[in-house]
């Protein structure tokens, strides 16, 4: 009788931990689609993007930030910051980074697989697609990005992964092993700044192994680093919980920005967890792969 309820329970718990697709409404957009697998919880909208607009725990707080100004809308002719996750194109540049995601996206579901792609962007030619792959149980989430060269000439661009969290938190990144002098002679990574990083602002805090930024809605001014990592990885911490990405750079390959796998960017409204991968030269039809993997 106990084998025969033990059985029971575990028939139950994998059948409950199967991943599940369905249709729904997010915040004002009509045609999305919510992923969980009921622990963690993932939503997509169809109307723009593709952008991933929602992910947490399942019935818990966004870890996403979502412009409430632009949220349930479309159709806009410029680009909108808008909110979620995306991928753009670096280095960064107004042609190729900053055409418009605003309008449908097509969806394809295989079976426990979500796939969008966008229209091909005019402006540059490429297309771009996010597919995503949620594990049955835990919160692990695997996100593949893909930047399709549809058109005549060969491209040189970086996959550029940018993920908007909601304000109010602090995001975090390692540093590769630390070492000891004069065991370790030579540099193990760059530490990358822009024109408007200030290393005294008071969102910083700079330890052995890690870096933190504070997000603070009271902050208006805008802050930036970036750095090289083999192992990459970014967290945020945001009332209590945690949201991890990672990705596995290559030292051997050129990334942009000075040679960046991970940047990180903060504004009064959000902060930004962003992973590069290296340039690569793109021949038409041919596409540049990046992959995440997401946890809380």
């Amino acid at each position: 009788m106990r084998l025969l309820l033990g059985f029971v329970f575990m028939t139950g718990c994998l059948m409950e931990a199967q991943v599940r697709i369905e249709k729904t409404a997010f915040s004002g957009w009509p045609n999305c689609y919510r992923m969980t697998n009921g622990e963690a919880e993932l939503i997509v909208t169809s109307d723009i993007g593709p952008r991933i607009m929602f992910f947490g725990f399942r019935g818990g707080q966004n870890f996403f930030w979502v412009q409430k100004e632009t949220a349930g809308k479309s159709g806009e002719p410029q680009w909108v910051a808008r909110g979620g996750h995306r991928i753009w194109i670096a280095p960064e540049d107004v042609r190729y980074t900053y055409p418009p995601d605003n309008s449908p996206v097509e969806i394809e579901i295989r079976g426990e697989t979500l796939i969008a792609t966008q229209p091909v962007e005019k402006e540059t030619g490429i297309q771009k697609q996010i597919e995503i792959r949620m594990a049955p149980r835990g919160t692990g989430v695997t996100v593949i990005h893909r930047l399709f060269n549809r058109g005549i000439m060969p491209l040189e661009f970086a996959p550029w992964a940018l993920t908007m969290m909601a304000p109010g938190g602090h995001g975090v990144s390692g540093f590769p092993p630390r070492g000891t002098h004069p065991e370790m002679l030579a540099p193990t990574n760059p530490l990358v700044m822009w024109a408007f990083t200030d290393l005294s602002d008071p969102r910083w805090t700079w330890l052995k192994k890690y870096f933190v930024l504070r997000q603070d809605p009271r902050n208006p001014v805008p802050m930036k680093i970036g750095h090289f990592n083999p192992k990459t990885w970014g967290a945020y911490f945001l009332n209590g919980e945690m949201f991890l990405k990672r990705y596995d750079a290559d030292p051997t390959k050129t990334y942009p920005d000075f040679g960046c796998s991970y940047e990180t960017f903060t504004n009064a409204d959000f902060l930004e967890l962003e992973t590069l991968g290296p340039m690569t030269k793109v021949a038409p039809g041919a596409f540049a792969e990046h992959v995440e993997h997401w946890s809380l």
